[in-house]
């Protein structure tokens, strides 16, 4: 009968409704906002100067203590962001590859979010605006000057002028208020290219830190790399080096608090909007960076100071008091987090994991795949909470035990004590490497 039949067309249609909202996060009935901040080249031991941004974000939501970037060097760092996926599956080696892979922005654009990105895109990008973004402010190839940046404004390019990340901050709460009066949520990327060199200060920064205390852990120009691989036991680090890296570091924090600035606006203009409580706020940075550790003073490294990465979430009808996470995540985490957050399904071939499994007791991983291609060197890392193995193509491989040593100054990989360890290490690589999508790293 016409009734029955009619009947019945409304109960399927209820049961897809039921099991496409099943989906939706159970603690909110309205789908949440999202602003990922992504610093550029900021260590995981640097957020002190940055005390605004630590008491809004890490002191008010979850801190990650291992927060790590699964490919430490610019492009592949944000392209695994962006993706869910390791460097091996989205073909971003370098920065100079490009990006093919569909992102999670795009995804979100196509489930109604208005879109947007303020500041660093990819470093294989020339800027130009991208067809998933409703709003546009971004650079040439990833790179810009500090004063008067050169900036493509929802596709008209201009030199703007006055201080790049006061630039910035200004065009996110424009986004802001703009998506306040937008009925769609929203998610916006905004990554400004502090502390990246030339890590030029603000003028009113310009005399700050004068006293800053040298930087000198143990590892500091490390007398005896006979240990690590050639490419490390080539480097030296002369008077004229030392004095290089200890400029630039003051520079790269003297941005830092430019930026910690900037970012009090953007909180402030959340919370005018009625927005603050309902956005998730992701902060960390596409990788960190070396001040002379191992005689380093680059990334695309394997060692902590390049993995690790300040790495905070705020968000308080899912973290409602703040906590510390000590369990591994990654920049791969980000895209499932974000879409299981806005009750999208997440797409089988992301490596990453959502974060809401840590908060709601589901499994986790107990070991990290870090990768890396030249100049570094092909290297391959399986990384605990505890302990790191690498492989480097053609070198020598390490493993470092990062309780007892945890500025990684004496290679273990000989050490009879951790046969093991070191076995079963190499095993969990083989299978993080087979479920990457390849056997070993390479071109």
């Amino acid at each position: 009968m016409p009734g029955r039949k009619f009947f019945s067309i409304l109960v399927l249609i209820g049961l897809v409704f039921s099991q496409s909202c099943a989906t939706l996060p159970r603690f909110n009935e309205k789908r949440p906002n999202f602003l990922i901040i992504v610093s550029d080249d900021q260590r995981f031991d640097t957020m002190d100067y940055m005390p605004v941004t630590k008491s809004v974000i890490f002191d008010q939501g979850v801190t990650f203590t291992n927060g790590f970037i699964t490919t430490p060097l610019c492009c592949p760092a944000r392209a695994s962001i962006l993706t869910g996926m390791y460097a091996h599956n989205t073909g971003v080696h370098t920065n100079d590859d490009p990006l093919k892979k569909p992102t999670f922005i795009y995804t979100l654009h196509e489930n109604g979010y208005y879109t947007g990105l303020v500041g660093k895109y990819l470093n294989s990008w020339k800027g130009e605006i991208r067809p998933e973004f409703d709003y546009w402010v971004s650079f040439f190839k990833g790179e810009s000057d500090y004063y008067d940046p050169y900036l493509n404004d929802n596709g008209i390019w201009s030199v703007h002028n006055g201080y790049i990340t006061d630039i910035l901050g200004d065009y996110v709460i424009q986004f802001l208020d703009q998506a306040a009066k937008n009925p769609r949520p929203f998610v916006l990327l905004y990554a400004p290219n502090a502390p990246h060199q030339p890590a030029t200060p603000a003028h009113e920064d310009a005399n700050k830190l004068q006293d800053l205390p040298a930087f000198r852990p143990p590892s500091f120009n490390e007398a005896d790399v006979s240990d690590k691989p050639s490419w490390i036991q080539d480097n030296v680090m002369d008077d004229q080096a030392i004095q290089h890296v200890d400029n630039f570091r003051r520079k790269q924090l003297l941005t830092l608090i430019s930026l910690d600035r900037s970012n009090a606006k953007v909180f402030e203009a959340l919370k005018r909007n009625g927005q603050l409580d309902n956005t998730v706020i992701l902060y960390l940075s596409d990788n960190g960076m070396l001040w002379g550790e191992h005689r380093i003073t680059s990334k695309n490294s394997f060692y902590e100071e390049a993995t690790k990465v300040p790495f905070a979430m705020r968000y308080p009808p899912l973290v409602p008091k703040p906590y510390t996470e000590n369990r591994l995540v990654a920049n791969i985490d980000i895209a499932p987090t974000v879409l299981q957050l806005a009750g999208i399904p997440i797409p089988s071939n992301m490596d990453g994991l959502s974060m809401v499994n840590l908060f709601n007791g589901g499994p986790w991983r107990d070991t990290l795949l870090i990768e890396g291609w030249p100049p570094r060197g092909y290297y391959s890392s399986a990384h605990t909470d505890r302990y790191v193995y690498s492989e480097t193509i053609g070198d020598i491989s390490e493993f470092y035990d990062l309780q007892t040593d945890p500025y990684e100054l004496q290679n273990q990989i000989d050490n009879p004590a951790y046969r093991e360890i070191i076995q079963g290490l190499q095993q969990k690589l083989r299978q993080l490497q087979k479920q990457a999508g390849a056997s070993t790293p390479g071109p």
